[in-house]
């Protein structure tokens, strides 16, 4: 008897020990369920993150590369013009001429009619040095000489003058800058036939440029009876605002 009431408490404990057990497993599987999914959701969160920096960084190298190839074409597109002025310049033969230094305009001040480029002392650059244009256009003359930069006073600034001529004419006179990039064609006699369009160049009489560099066209003529010259306006052969490449002659043979 007494075994028997052992055996019937044995089962109902294992009985009420396997609903115990239930019970904990019930909430310990949906505890874990809950935190399985947490923790997916924070992996993916993480993951997230990460690929936000890894694209972030590609982004960055991305634009690195941008950057360094723009600056790549940039100079590609220097040493174009560089050559085009060089080709120019042979074209015309001004090489045979002079002994040239090609320059890069670095700054410009129009209001006081000056340039500045990136040759200097270091190059073998002087004061007076004539400045012109692979066209054989002229500019200036070199007037300020520093280490690594120069100068170039244009021929439109007030204190430049010059002995100039007319084309096929041998019509003599001076050209005198007046500022803002104006410039006109002074001291000429009043019998002498100048017209409108007349081309304008350097003469032999100047000592500082070399003969036949175009100056520019003449576009107006004042004549006044109680003066004894005539004068007249020249449209400069040059564009200030497009002007990048010049030549220095650093010696005429």
């Amino acid at each position: 008897m007494i075994v028997i009431i052992g055996l019937l408490i044995l089962v109902f404990l294992n009985f009420r020990l396997k609903k115990i057990k239930n019970f904990f497993y019930s909430i310990s599987s949906s505890t874990q369920k809950i935190l399985w999914q947490k923790g997916g959701k924070f992996s993916d969160f993480l993951g997230t993150i990460y690929e936000i920096k890894r694209l972030k960084e590609n982004n960055r190298q991305l634009n690195l590369k941008v950057q360094e190839l723009l600056a790549e074409n940039a100079q590609l597109k220097e040493f174009e013009k560089e050559n085009e002025s060089l080709r120019e310049a042979l074209n015309i033969e001004l090489q045979k001429q002079f002994k040239l230094c090609l320059a890069q305009v670095i700054d410009k001040d129009i209001d006081q009619d000056f340039i500045l480029i990136d040759k200097g002392l270091k190059d073998g650059i002087l004061t007076d040095m004539p400045v012109i244009t692979s066209q054989k256009v002229l500019l200036g003359k070199i007037t300020e000489v520093f280490e690594n930069f120069s100068k170039v006073m244009l021929i439109s600034n007030k204190e430049s003058s010059l002995s100039a001529k007319i084309q096929d004419k041998e019509i003599e006179g001076v050209v005198k800058g007046k500022g803002s990039l104006a410039v006109c064609f002074d001291l000429i006699n009043l019998h002498e036939n100048m017209e409108k369009d007349d081309i304008v160049i350097t003469s032999s009489l100047g000592k500082v440029f070399p003969k036949g560099l175009l100056i520019g066209r003449i576009k107006a003529i004042e004549k006044k009876d109680v003066e004894p010259f005539q004068e007249a306006w020249i449209e400069p052969a040059f564009n200030i605002k497009r002007l990048e490449t010049l030549f220095i002659i650093t010696n005429q043979e």
